[in-house]
């Protein structure tokens, strides 16, 4: 059976998801926590990289195990075994073809900035002492919604065919004490969210006029762009598939089959809605 896993991570400690020779990451640890707790060697295929210290509030991957798993006790278990920075969230069994990767049609990362000195934020926000002008950056990020290359925000010499991404939403808002960027697209290129914040940033540091902006976008020259901002600022916090459905419970939810009987069957859950 294919089952999904869905977790989070604060990524400090790690050198970003994907399995790397002579680094720790996410994908290393996850797979060895998973292999012991069901006595069966087991490789995930994550929904997509994340950077060195760049965190997941939600994250999913998938992996086959031959046997029906008890999602309650997998998670009870590999929460205990895993370490702090790692928190499984759910587990559900799902069709035999679904992809962590390919299937998922929207992802939805965060920036935070933080202009005041906080010790507890130092690994969690970008501290950054310069007054913006918040509405610029707006202006610009809603300019860059009618564009769809973004190869003057990718990192260069990468393999990819092609730089097109649909960008769904982009906005800057305090929440609290912080300054947050929300992006959401169906997909982002290698260090795009970092690039475009840092260029974001100069505009609203009166460097780059919206104009200018434009000119950097149909350049498609990295170059022009800004600079990459640091990665701890940075979270992934959604992943959105076709066949998701909310739980009862407000912070779990899963990407299952089609077929409510039987999901019901699976999970011994009834779902409304």
């Amino acid at each position: 059976m294919r089952y999904f896993i869905k977790f989070a991570y604060k990524g400090t400690n790690y050198h970003g998801w994907q399995i790397q020779p002579n680094a720790i990451t996410v994908q290393e640890i996850l797979n060895k926590a998973l292999s012991v707790i069901v006595n069966s060697p087991i490789d995930t295929v994550g929904a997509g990289r994340t950077d060195t210290g760049v965190h997941a509030k939600e994250m999913y991957a998938h992996f086959d195990f031959d046997g029906v798993l008890d999602n309650h006790t997998i998670i009870h278990k590999l929460n205990s075994y895993l370490p702090q920075d790692i928190a499984v969230l759910d587990i559900i069994a799902v069709r035999d073809d679904a992809h962590a990767r390919f299937d998922a049609k929207l992802r939805t990362y965060e920036y935070h900035i933080h202009n005041f000195k906080d010790v507890f934020l130092k690994e969690l926000s970008w501290y950054y002492n310069q007054p913006l002008d918040v509405s610029e950056m707006n202006k610009a990020a809603f300019v860059m919604m009618s564009y769809n290359d973004f190869e003057c925000f990718s990192k260069v010499n990468t393999d990819v065919n092609t730089f097109t991404c649909q960008i769904q939403q982009a906005k800057w808002e305090y929440i609290g004490s912080r300054l947050i960027f929300t992006i959401a697209a169906d997909r982002f290129l290698r260090n795009m969210v970092r690039a475009i914040v840092g260029t974001l940033v100069n505009v609203g540091l009166n460097k780059t006029s919206l104009s200018e902006f434009k000119e950097i976008l149909e350049s498609r020259d990295r170059k022009r762009a800004g600079l990459s901002v640091p990665a701890h600022g940075l979270y992934l916090t959604k992943i959105n598939y076709d066949y998701i459905m909310e739980k009862s419970s407000p912070d779990r939810s899963g990407i299952l089959f089609p077929d409510l009987a039987r999901n019901e069957a699976i999970l011994g859950k009834r779902y409304s809605g």
